[in-house]
């Protein structure tokens, strides 16, 4: 995907901890869905925040995670460092409660993303969320073909194929944990797990794999690559219903979590992955 201008990204900072909504800086997501192609998307971004927390009235720290659920039609994403650095402005401001600060994060991102931002917060001393495997089927364990080893990694969607001499309707759930992409901005690498449900002729999971593999080297925001997956599974197998869902691992104690769906806009349960 193009590079987007002037981000934070792979500049230096200044770690304000005063309270300034002016640090979060939208991104459009017509710059990712332009390079595909594609504007047809259903689904969410869920993002997790690990590094929350502010003063009370008394000035006694107060800590939380936060959850921001993030619609698909939003005319923008957020840029993640601005997320961080806008997040650590709450450090050394007071704040009535933790309402306070979810009606700051929630009317800051709304405006500037362009749709109603969900957000949850919960003191750390009630957050219990559980680490999880991904549902499905594992396609690491794979044994590719000896006469086919894996040599694109840049998109490659040629890979995608369907079963051979199989006309079978079946739905099916796949996920891997070795997905790979990188920051169009900075190059550094974003690893993360990635489930596919379907359902409608079989697909071949030698070519699935082969395919989420090719993004090794692909430069895209999670949210472009987890669109650009959905899309050329539809282009490719034009399935009955279909659904795509990343969870990367965090990076400056932010975690995102792509979600796309044909039919809905949000999952059942928000999973946080193993290595979340």
């Amino acid at each position: 995907m193009p590079e987007p201008k002037n981000t934070l990204l792979g500049k230096e900072t200044v770690y304000s901890d005063r309270y300034n909504p002016d640090l979060l800086q939208p991104i459009k997501r017509s710059l990712g869905r332009d390079a595909i192609g594609d504007h047809d998307f259903r689904g969410a971004d869920i993002w997790r925040l690990y590094e929350l927390s502010w003063l009370n009235d008394q000035g006694i720290p107060q800590t939380a995670v936060g959850e921001l659920y993030v619609p698909a039609d939003s005319h923008s994403i957020i840029e993640s460092k601005s997320l961080k650095l806008y997040a650590g402005s709450f450090a050394m401001t007071r704040m009535k409660d933790i309402e306070e600060v979810k009606r700051h994060f929630s009317e800051d991102l709304s405006d500037r993303l362009g749709a109603t931002v969900e957000v949850k917060l919960q003191p750390l001393s009630q957050y219990h969320e559980t680490l999880r495997t991904m549902p499905g089927i594992c396609l690491d364990a794979l044994q590719l073909p000896t006469d086919a080893p894996v040599c694109a990694y840049e998109t490659d969607p040629s890979y995608l194929r369907f079963v051979p001499h199989s006309d079978k309707i079946v739905e099916e759930t796949f996920y891997t944990t070795v997905f790979r992409s990188l920051c169009p901005v900075t190059g550094q690498p974003d690893l993360a797990s990635v489930m596919i449900s379907y359902r409608g002729n079989e697909i071949d999971p030698s070519g699935l794999l082969q395919y989420l593999i090719s993004y090794r080297c692909h430069k895209g925001f999670h949210e472009q690559c987890v669109e650009q997956i959905y899309h050329d599974l539809r282009q490719a197998f034009n399935p009955q219903m279909l659904e795509v869902y990343a969870c990367f691992t965090r990076r400056g104690g932010i975690d995102i979590n792509p979600f796309r769906s044909s039919w809905r806009d949000r999952p059942d349960e928000f999973i946080r992955e193993k290595r979340q």
